[in-house]
């Protein structure tokens, strides 16, 4: 146990193969006792027939939260063994179901003890414990159902890299970084277009001397995402010419860009906060709804490839 003590609860996967391997090599040794000639893999495929039933392979995986290939193989070798047995369905026809023959029957009966004295040794385990393990898995399966180990090991990767990022504000020497972060993702998906060129080329004279900002993303000093928010007619502001670059991905820098141009707005005195976009950049539309914005049927863009428009009204 020295080993799962060293590596923590980083190795909770392997350490939970190991406890379900000591299972599952002990449970061999109960069948024997019973003189049950049943494999424990079997089990929940037969349990689940036990009530005499027909059921299809799709049922069964969904019943006992495997996968159908793995039901699969234990059904061709309960059959094989000769305690099940493959037919048509009684109501659909084209469908193959499966049930126990009489000799898994027969099994099923002689079992009756054994799942008694398994059970009670289990509860009576279980009460030498400090912890009710079989909650705490009823938790963790709740838990993982609701957002993936994967999931959460994404978030904490990425939080852990946005701990590397800084948020500052534009100056000259970002210029070029500026322009090719936002020329890099334009031209991936669509064309440079002549408003591109007036912010791209002359960001100080197109958005910052009009009241706008520009903020530039470092990650580890380097550049390597740019947004900005354009003053409006009417007091609010454009969230635009926002792009990260496709190394950076991964690391909440869009996140962080936008809430930190949403801040710059509500510190300008905005009521309101627009952007144009394209519905086919879809983690772009996911990101600004996860900041807020909603979809709106605004004025006519001097941008060809706009076809979403979308607001985020600004509380005080």
């Amino acid at each position: 146990m020295n080993f799962y003590e060293k590596t923590g609860k980083m190795a909770l996967g392997s350490r939970l193969r190991r406890l379900s391997d000591q299972v599952t090599e002990q449970a061999a040794g109960i069948y024997d006792l019973y003189q049950v000639d049943l494999q424990p893999k079997w089990f929940p495929v037969f349990y689940a027939l036990s009530e005499g039933a027909e059921k299809s392979i799709t049922d069964i995986a969904r019943e006992i939260g495997h996968t159908h290939p793995s039901v699969s193989q234990i059904v061709r070798e309960m059959v094989a063994k000769g305690y099940l047995i493959e037919k048509k369905g009684s109501a659909d026809g084209r469908k193959n179901f499966v049930v126990l023959s009489e000799e898994g029957q027969r099994m099923m009966e002689k079992m009756q003890d054994q799942l008694k004295d398994v059970t009670s040794a289990i509860e009576n385990a279980m009460k030498e414990t400090q912890y009710d393990l079989w909650k705490a898995i009823a938790e963790w399966e709740f838990l993982l159902d609701q957002k993936s180990l994967l999931r959460r090991v994404q978030e904490e990767k990425k939080l852990r890299e946005s701990q590397d990022v800084q948020m500052v504000d534009f100056e000259p020497r970002y210029a070029q970084a500026f322009r090719q972060l936002n020329e890099e993702w334009i031209t991936t998906w669509f064309k440079m277009e002549e408003e591109d060129y007036h912010a791209l080329d002359h960001p100080q004279e197109h958005i910052l001397d009009g009241g706008g900002h520009i903020y530039i993303a470092l990650y580890k000093g380097e550049p390597v995402g740019a947004c900005a928010i354009i003053k409006m007619n009417d007091g609010g502001f454009e969230l635009a010419k926002m792009g990260v670059s496709p190394k950076a991905k991964g690391k909440g820098i869009g996140w962080l860009l936008g809430r930190a141009c949403l801040e710059k707005a509500r510190e300008l005195g905005a009521h309101r906060v627009y952007l144009e976009s394209n519905t086919r950049l879809k983690p772009a539309i996911s990101l600004y709804h996860k900041l807020g914005f909603r979809k709106i049927a605004g004025p006519p863009s001097p941008y060809e490839r706009c076809d979403i428009q979308m607001e985020l009204i600004l509380k005080p």
